[in-house]
């Protein structure tokens, strides 16, 4: 079986990943795995190239840097550059290197690349997806305690008076990004679940008002 359609990729990228660490518990191995299952599924709802969405979605974050970092915007090209060392450590065709090293620097919100392939655009959308719902919620709340960012304002938790300011408090990050994600991604396939996820994230919204 060719190199970009076996296991064995996914077993290389596996341990290559592990050596490489993360910048935050939200971008761990976990995440990896939930985008690399989503852009599967998205590939092949949408008739993508697996060869290039595969090892695309397993080193989108092969170099990931704080959410703080000054160099953040260079992260995805950084990760681009060492995938591809990689993936010619592991003699995986040359023929992709082009379309993966595209798919990954322009997976990022603070790249600012365009996505000009339909397996650039499938990577972006899976990795934005595990910025929604459930799982969404869980990591901003992990990235937000890790910045040591309060839950919301006393003063106006759900932004109903002022402009959010994510900087200042974790339930802004909903209404200054992630609220904005459904509307911005590419493949309907992910649309429609950006809408389920996007519904969940309301709820929960919903509950803390009851709460607090």
């Amino acid at each position: 079986m060719p190199l970009e359609f076996s296991p064995e990729l996914e077993r290389h990228c596996h341990v290559f990943l592990q050596a490489q660490g993360h910048a935050d518990s939200a971008h761990d191995l976990n995440h990896i795995y939930r985008v690399v299952n989503v852009a599967k599924k998205l590939a092949l709802e949408e008739d993508a190239d697996l060869a290039v969405v595969v090892p695309a979605a397993w080193l989108h974050d092969c170099v990931s840097l704080p959410k703080n970092h000054p160099e953040r915007h260079l992260a995805s090209t950084l990760a681009g550059d060492r995938a591809i060392s990689f993936l010619v450590s592991i003699h995986y065709p040359s023929e992709y290197y082009d379309a993966i090293h595209h798919a990954i620097r322009a997976h990022s919100f603070s790249a600012n690349v365009l996505p000009n392939t339909l397996e650039a655009k499938i990577v972006q959308d899976a990795d934005r997806l595990d910025a929604l719902g459930a799982v969404g919620i869980a990591r901003c709340m992990q990235v937000s305690g890790a910045l040591n960012r309060p839950l919301y304002s006393l003063d106006d938790p759900f932004c109903e008076m002022r402009e959010p300011d994510d900087t200042l408090y974790s339930i802004d990050h909903f209404y200054s990004k992630l609220f904005q994600i459904a509307d911005s991604l590419n493949t309907p396939s992910a649309q429609l679940e950006a809408r389920r996820r996007k519904e969940v994230m309301q709820i929960f919204l919903r509950d803390l008002a009851l709460d607090i």
